[in-house]
């Protein structure tokens, strides 16, 4: 009994140092991860900038702004090339394996790697998300607070997985969708010490994050009301809609990455280049279709575009989201993913309200239902959809409907055997980094 008693006590101090580390973890995570929103919107007002001067300059500025975003995507190619071969691509897929033990945790210099590559690539318009890059950096800011500390493994993978959710915690100012983040996607499943630990972390991260950001949700909603049980049925096509949607997303985005890696006669500073310049032309003529999306998301949650126009933005965006993340320059998923699902939603929305105009259909409340359907057809993690969408958009009175609509979306994939993407992206990850199991120290 006594020596129960002092096993319980142990692990209760061992928790309670977790809970104070993943403190200083998210309090880093939270900061690194405010500066670097900050950076990409002033990367993001310097490309609209560049873009009004050059459509007054016709020919000539049409060339600067492909060579200047060619430039951007290929530097920022560079620097994953030259000096951090794991800050390719989202870096959520990474850690996973990380956290799987198998591959070992990227150097620390990845940090600096992924926040100017991303700033680079995504201010050059790529349709890239801010989350990717974030949740990376949270993790090796975590690494790097554990080696200080000398934490043995078990502890370090503690405190990776709530750097990684404080880093989408911050990425979006969403701390619950962070912690919910960790224990759905990273782990799959409930550990005691890591649920403690990644509330702390996401807490810690937003308290300082908030402090350069702000505290108002990242997108705004009008009022929206609960939904009618006689709408209910449309839900459930919206989420089977968004399920197909997500299976054709996932398969052109592999489809993407696989015709990328077939030309490798061309240095990958020269695909991302060519990308790069594809996307400066696309911006020159619609600046508004460019970049990460969140603009793109806040007029489909007011309702601000239109019917006739939203298949031709979708499909744009469609395409310039697989196009993006082929480039092979730092970037996640999750902001795109959620442009494109309140499109979507917006679009379905808009129909059944002229088809069925006795519901009183708000098709707003549509678009912020889509967002979580959409992301949960592509990832299969449907809490946090829920949640993230939820604090983003802060409409409480969608919880039901997203449910409703989450549950085809999660089904429909899973029935037709279709691969999560991060799961197919972190076996691509282990095809290109084939080392051997290793215990991090």
């Amino acid at each position: 009994m006594i020596q129960k008693a002092s096993h319980t006590e142990e692990g209760h101090g061992n928790l309670l140092i977790l809970a104070l580390l993943a403190l200083i973890v998210g309090a880093a995570a939270g900061f690194v991860g405010a500066i670097f929103r900050l950076t990409l919107q002033q990367a993001d007002h310097l490309r609209d900038a560049l873009i009004a001067w050059a459509q007054g300059e016709k020919l000539a500025g049409f060339l600067i702004v492909v060579a200047t975003c060619a430039a951007a995507a290929s530097i920022a190619a560079w620097l994953v090339r030259r000096f951090s071969p794991q800050a390719s691509g989202s870096g959520i897929p990474y850690v996973e394996a990380v956290l799987n033990e198998e591959i070992p945790q990227a150097p620390l210099h990845v940090i600096w790697v992924k926040f100017c590559g991303g700033v680079l690539a995504i201010g050059s318009g790529l349709a890239l998300g801010r989350e990717g890059p974030s949740v990376q950096m949270g993790a090796s800011v975590a690494h790097l607070v554990a080696n200080i500390c000398r934490r043995e493994w078990p502890d370090c993978r503690v405190l990776l997985a709530a750097g990684a959710g404080a880093g989408l915690a911050t990425a979006f100012n969403a701390p619950l969708a962070g912690a919910v983040f960790v224990l759905e996607e990273l782990v799959r499943r409930f550990e005691l010490h890591i649920a403690v630990a990644a509330l702390a972390a996401s807490a810690a991260a937003i308290a300082v994050a908030r402090m350069f950001l702000g505290a108002a949700p990242d997108f705004h909603v009008d009022a929206l009301a609960y939904s009618s049980v006689e709408a209910q049925p449309l839900l459930f096509v919206l989420g089977a809609m968004a399920a197909l949607a997500a299976i054709a997303y996932n398969r052109a985005l592999l489809k993407a990455i696989t015709a990328a890696e077939r030309l490798a006669r061309l240095s990958v500073e020269l695909r991302a280049g060519l990308i790069g310049a594809a996307v400066g032309a696309l911006a020159w003529c619609a600046p508004s279709v460019v970049g990460g999306g969140d603009a793109i998301t806040q007029r489909s949650l007011i309702g601000a575009e239109t019917l006739s126009v939203l298949p031709l933005f979708f499909l744009l965006r469609f395409v310039l989201g697989t196009v993006s993340y082929a480039a092979g320059t730092p970037g996640g998923l999750f902001a795109p993913l959620l442009a494109l699902g309140a499109q979507l939603g917006l679009f379905f929305g808009l129909l059944c309200r002229l088809a069925f105009p006795e519901l009183d259909i708000q098709p707003e409340g549509f678009a912020v239902v889509g967002m979580a359907a959409f992301f949960t057809g592509v990832v299969r993690a449907p809490l946090t959809g829920i949640v993230l969408v939820t604090e983003m958009t802060a409409s409480a009175t969608m919880l039901l409907p997203m449910l409703v609509a989450c549950f085809p979306a999660m089904l429909v994939p899973t029935l037709l055997r279709e691969t999560p993407i991060y799961d197919s992206l972190r076996e691509h990850t282990l095809q290109r980094f084939p080392w051997q199991k290793t215990q991090i120290k």
